[in-house]
């Protein structure tokens, strides 16, 4: 009994630590439901892409590719390449676990995004299965719900409030980027580089529009390797 209490408590905390993830959540993914409503997406389509993929980068990637016309294994692998980084990072969140129970692992791989593994890997804390449980829900339900809704209500917005909810995810990665750009100018040398890499591919249109974005994530990829692991070494020393 005492077990389960314990585990109550650090399943409340972990919602209570993923309200601020929910508040941004919210207004994203009501642009996704509008924005996929209006390339076409029915209803449940877009309520199954957040419910089964819960990945707002690749989802919003993914419209953009739908809308030019890429074919389906393009979308596919793009989605797999940009989002490999989650494999790195749930990783990571394992070792910094209190207790691994098996059969929640992959619960909270499919629950662990940027915002959720920043808060769980900055924690003073190793975090317990509960208490990841707790942030992924409030975040997984509050990505799901702003989808139905925006696809919903969105319409019926005013066009300045349907453009500003669309700003929302690019000031979410602002958030991401800036405290790595603060520690490492390279990170902004190398955040340059990428989106320079697919502004000249897709300027040219040197490749089909989901073939473009696959070879830019590859190439920044690659050059993240270079670029920071020299760094790596360069601390070593």
């Amino acid at each position: 009994m005492e077990g389960h209490n314990s585990n109550f408590v650090d399943f409340r905390r972990g919602v209570l630590s993923g309200i601020p993830v929910v508040i941004g959540y919210a207004p994203v993914a009501m642009a996704f439901g509008l924005l996929s409503k209006n390339v076409g997406v029915s209803l449940r389509d877009s309520f199954l892409f957040s419910f089964l993929v819960f990945a707002g980068a690749s989802q919003f990637m993914a419209l953009d590719l739908i809308k030019a016309g890429a074919a389906t294994g393009e979308i596919i692998l793009a989605t797999f390449l940009l989002n490999l980084r989650h494999i790195m990072m749930s990783a990571s969140l394992v070792v910094r676990m209190k207790e691994r129970k098996l059969k929640w692992l992959p619960v909270v791989a499919f629950g662990v995004t940027d915002e959720t593994f920043a808060i769980a890997s900055t924690r003073d804390e190793k975090s317990g299965t509960a208490y990841l449980l707790g942030l992924q829900f409030a975040s997984y339900g509050s990505w799901v719900t702003g989808t139905v809704i925006g696809y919903l209500v969105g319409a019926v917005l005013p066009a300045s409030v349907q453009s500003s909810l669309g700003i929302g995810l690019y000031a979410m990665f602002v958030a991401i980027l800036v405290p790595e750009i603060k520690k490492s100018g390279r990170v902004l040398m190398l955040a340059t580089l990428s989106g320079a890499i697919y502004m000249l591919i897709d300027r040219f249109k040197l490749l089909p529009a989901g073939w473009s974005l696959i070879a830019a994530i590859i190439a920044a990829s690659t050059a993240g390797v270079l670029i920071l692991g020299e760094e790596g070494r360069e601390v070593e020393e």
